[in-house]
């Protein structure tokens, strides 16, 4: 600096800066604290210079100690001078006899702290909390891992040579300690599927270390069908698993000689099992997610329950029968792929042309083939069939949301709800039928769900309102708009607060159309497709079935399609892409 120029205050704050930041390193403090602790303790000898016994600097001569240049000052070219002694920290070799202090240029002292200097003490150890988190289940000491190995071992005994086939794994399972249709997963997990049966080794060595790493049912289950290397489950998983169900269930006996119908079936269990437990729509149920939801407790009710459709929340005969059979109707050319012109006609052309068109745009489906060819899987239909006809379940709720979400912003508009209102104004106005101006339509909304944040509907608002299907209907489903409407909302109320084993809109829904289906049966309606006089030879065979599957002529389609298998019914590798 030129003689005579004042430091700019900018600057001066500059250099107070980075000597406070200097100040506050764990170096420099540490260097300082040790100076003060030679200062207190003068019969202490000095490491780098002096007589043996010659007492510490005074205090006066600690002065100098700051000089230190503060560690930023490096990047602004300042050479550092090579320290003279590596015993002695920075800043303390001055001591009283040397003369007045001579302020030089501050310098970066970090590098050489750290080198002569000794490391603080570790602070002292903090009391440990216990573990909380459990991935794979909390681990459990009543466990006697030996004594669960020797029961297998001695079931294994009763098998020819030690080794266990599929049909043998039902033993082999209760020896295990899980339920009856687990069987199918503890064959694959052992590698069973490659071998065809399973030795008293290998499958001991897998047991075991599924014990010591698993402590749950749903850790089990995860490992036991997931590919090596994965923590999670995709829909290819549980085919395995689901052949097996269907292979020896007794409530599933008459689809033995339907064997075509079998990927179908297990088509429409995977699409539920995601529907319900994957909550993240990932893809990919976790153990977490297989932990929070019912499905385990519907697996060991298989052994329970001889009547499969009495599991009607994933495994229902009758509801598949539903599902496929509404599918069915609208795809024309059977190739088991329809397009929106099809969707469109779903229960009379109750739903509005932009909403189809929300479900075609990939909002909730997976896959490339919706956005190539504009046309959905059998897959995408179960999960849309179960959303409109049951918008109460948190995940319609989501389905619902993500189509009327036209910007992905989170939150539903005025403008988006006007967007789809207004195509529900036409087609009230070509019933004649008066439809409310959107105003007041509006107003009737944000009464109904109350959003927390004026101007915009968010999900968790459509959640707590209890009223979310009357929402979405209002926006583009004409027909159960026009139910709504008759009915006061004091008794939608008492319907959505009502409690109990009441049935859920979804299973009202499948008994109902069931019955209306068997009815068909029993007055022998023909069918309008065409397929009836080619298929009757076929429906003689299975006339002996006790299922509306054998006396259907609907399902006895020809031996072209039965060869589709379940990933072409939506369960490919790019239907696996999380959305």
């Amino acid at each position: 600096m030129p003689p005579g120029k004042v430091l700019q205050p900018v600057l001066k704050m500059k250099v107070d800066e980075l000597f406070l930041c200097w100040l506050s390193e764990s170096s420099t403090q540490a260097m300082l604290q040790d100076c003060l602790q030679r200062i207190k303790m003068p019969g202490r000898p000095e490491r780098g210079g002096g007589d043996a016994g010659q007492p510490g600097p005074p205090l006066a001569a600690a002065a100098p100690a700051p000089a230190c240049k503060p560690r930023g000052f490096d990047g602004l070219g300042v050479p550092s001078p090579a320290p003279a002694s590596t015993a002695l920290p920075l800043g303390a070799t001055s001591s009283a006899r040397s003369g007045p202090p001579v302020r030089g240029p501050r310098r970066s002292a970090g590098t050489r702290v750290v080198q002569t200097k000794e490391q603080p003490p570790p602070p002292a150890p903090s009391q440990s909390v216990p573990a909380f988190y459990f991935p794979r289940g909390r681990p459990r000491d009543s466990v006697d891992v030996d004594a669960v190995i020797a029961k297998i071992e001695r079931t294994f005994a009763q098998f020819p040579h030690e080794r266990a086939a599929l049909d043998d794994m039902g033993r082999v399972a209760k020896a295990c300690g899980c339920p009856l249709y687990w069987k199918g997963p503890l064959f694959c997990g052992a590698g069973g599927e490659r071998t065809g049966s399973v030795s008293v080794h290998k499958f001991v060595a897998m047991w075991r270390k599924v014990l010591q790493n698993c402590h749950d049912d749903a850790a089990k289950f995860v490992h036991l069908l997931m590919n090596p290397g994965c923590n999670y489950l995709v829909q290819e998983d549980f085919v395995p698993f689901l052949q097996d169900v269907v292979n020896t269930h007794p409530g599933l006996a008459f689809l033995k000689e339907a064997s075509e119908f079998h990927s179908r079936y297990i088509t429409t269990v995977i699409q539920r099992i995601f529907y319900t437990v994957n909550r993240s729509w990932s893809g990919r149920i976790t153990c977490a997610e297989l932990r929070r939801s019912s499905f385990l407790q519907n697996v060991a009710l298989l052994e329970e329950e001889a009547d499969i459709n009495q599991l009607t929340e994933y495994f229902s005969y009758e509801h598949f029968y539903v599902i496929y059979c509404k599918f069915w109707e609208l795809d024309t050319d059977h190739d088991l792929l329809i397009d929106a012109q099809d969707l469109a006609r779903h229960n009379d052309h109750a739903i509005s042309t932009k909403m189809i068109e929300r479900i075609f745009s990939g909002a909730v489906t997976r896959g490339k083939k919706v956005q190539k060819e504009g046309k959905i899987s059998y897959a995408d239909f179960v999960w849309f069939l179960i959303s409109e006809e049951d918008k109460k379940t948190p995940t319609s709720i989501e389905y619902w949301f993500r189509c009327m979400d036209l910007d992905g912003d989170g939150a539903l508009s005025m403008y988006e709800l006007e967007y789809f209102y207004e195509e529900q104004c036409r087609r009230l106005d070509s019933m004649a039928i008066e439809a409310l101006p959107f105003e007041d339509c509006l107003c009737q909304m944000l009464d109904l769900v109350k959003p927390q944040n004026e101007g915009r509907i968010t999900l968790h608002d459509l959640k707590a309102c209890r009223l979310a299907h009357v929402f979405f209907d209002t926006f583009f489903n004409v027909e159960k708009y026009l139910d709504h409407e008759q009915k006061e909302q004091v008794s939608l109320l008492r319907e959505s607060e009502s409690e109990g084993p009441e049935l859920s809109d979804w299973e009202r829904y499948a008994a109902e159309e069931y019955d209306i289906l068997v009815a068909e049966e029993a007055v022998g309606e023909p069918w309008e497709d065409g397929y009836e006089a080619e298929l009757s030879p076929v429906d003689q065979k299975l006339s002996v079935l006790r299922s509306p599957l054998a006396q259907r002529p609907f399902f006895e389609t020809p031996s072209g399609l039965g060869a589709v298998d379940l990933y072409e019914c939506g369960c490919g590798d790019d239907d696996l892409q999380p959305l």
